[in-house]
């Protein structure tokens, strides 16, 4: 078959960040919050009787996915602490719409069509990135978080000094149920909340040393993998991993949520968002491998934390990259559209977090996806790295 790679598109004309911070003090923190989540991650509205539901592909069926074929290069060298070899190789990308059997209540239509990618081997972090690990990096560089940043008024001028406030958004849950499409009943922004002060001021790290470092925003994952002479995965890079090698699976480990009736991901049991149960042994984050890894050695790939991806979000990217026949490690879109906010560049996001639950967001599914953009942390979003061989380094414009 074909090997095409896609071809080149200008970058986006705002930097990413821009239109986030300037709507944020522009809002307030109330309204941004509400306006963040309910655009990213969050139940799609129900279509109304008898009006059809605009898709962005034709809904796919399983036979859609073919066999995967690990390449049998071996790693060029032993693998960096804490990292695994990822052969690469070809696989089906995407995912069938999960609502046909009842795995979810989102067709995700923007992981469709399912389409033929090869990648080539990398290696990649066994886990999430830990609270221990980037504070060593903020300890050897001096670096402050977006989070920890108070916007300036060269930034954003015009904007009253006391709407412009360093913070990030905090999961709060209500006293009873809610709809599912309020957000601002779960989610506050928090003047003060940052990766070290994940709950806001008074808040601390003691006893979360080897949780996922969450509050960090797409520039501050990239800072970090640079200091590590590391980058963050493509969104083709990462789905392969989480994959380990098996076709067309509903997650890292098989079709089954819970095989054997056994928890295998820190995800959210009980009634979204009113409690957690903690059922699975976790309320919130958990420690970095607390749960078995998939075939490659990998952790975590589905649950506890959102993961950053490298790739612009494109509602349509599946659908183009299916016409080129197989892609050979894509680097993703060169610019960003989300039908649902079409001026605001935004990141995929991967693998979902420990709010991902049937009811809400069911997105801890392997090949369905996230989106926000990129100066926009959360409670919930961290991120993990990549090596990749010199020879094929991705040289990009961050």
């Amino acid at each position: 078959m074909m090997t095409l790679q896609r071809p080149h598109e200008p970058q986006p004309p705002t930097p990413v960040g821009a239109n986030a911070r300037r709507l944020r003090a522009t809002l307030g923190p109330t309204a941004w919050v509400a306006l963040l989540f309910s655009l990213s991650c969050s139940r799609e509205q129900e279509p109304e009787p008898n009006r059809q539901r605009a898709t962005l592909a034709p809904v796919a069926a399983r036979a859609e996915f073919e066999p995967t074929h690990l390449a049998a290069s071996p790693a060029p060298m032993s693998a960096p602490a804490g990292m695994v070899w990822i052969p690469g190789g070809e696989f089906s990308m995407g995912s069938a719409d999960p609502t046909v059997g009842g795995h979810c209540h989102e067709p995700m239509d923007d992981a469709r069509p399912i389409h033929r990618v090869a990648v080539s081997g990398f290696f990649m972090d066994q886990t999430e990135v830990t609270n221990e690990s980037f504070a060593r990096f903020v300890a050897a560089t001096g670096y402050v978080t977006v989070a920890e940043r108070r916007p300036s008024a060269r930034e954003l001028p015009g904007v009253p000094d006391e709407q412009r406030v360093a913070g990030s958004s905090v999961f709060t849950p209500p006293p009873s149920a809610v709809p599912l499409d309020q957000p601002l009943a779960w989610w506050r922004f928090v003047a003060g909340a940052s990766w070290k002060h994940p709950e806001g001021p008074g808040s601390s790290l003691v006893g979360k040393e080897s949780h996922p470092v969450v509050h960090v925003a797409y520039q501050d994952a990239l800072a970090y993998a640079r200091w590590a002479d590391k980058d963050l995965p493509t969104e083709a890079e990462w789905e392969f991993a989480a994959r380990g090698g098996k076709a067309g699976e509903l997650y890292p480990w098989g079709n089954e949520l819970r095989p054997g009736g056994r928890f295998v991901a820190n995800i959210y049991q009980g009634q979204f968002p009113v409690a957690d149960t903690g059922a699975d042994g976790f309320v919130g984050s958990a420690p970095v491998g607390s749960f078995e890894p998939n075939a490659f050695g990998l952790y975590d790939m589905a649950g506890n934390a959102w993961e950053w991806t490298r790739d612009w979000y494109r509602a349509d990217t599946y659908a183009r990259d299916a016409k080129l026949g197989t892609v050979r490690d894509p680097q993703g879109p060169d610019t960003s559209f989300d039908p649902s906010e079409p001026t605001t560049a935004k990141r995929v996001q991967r693998g979902g977090s420990f709010l991902c639950t049937s009811d809400y967001c069911t997105r801890y599914m392997v090949g369905t996806r996230g989106k926000s953009e990129g100066d926009s942390p959360a409670g919930h979003v961290g991120f993990r790295c990549v090596q990749r061989p010199r020879e094929r380094s991705v040289a990009r414009a961050p």
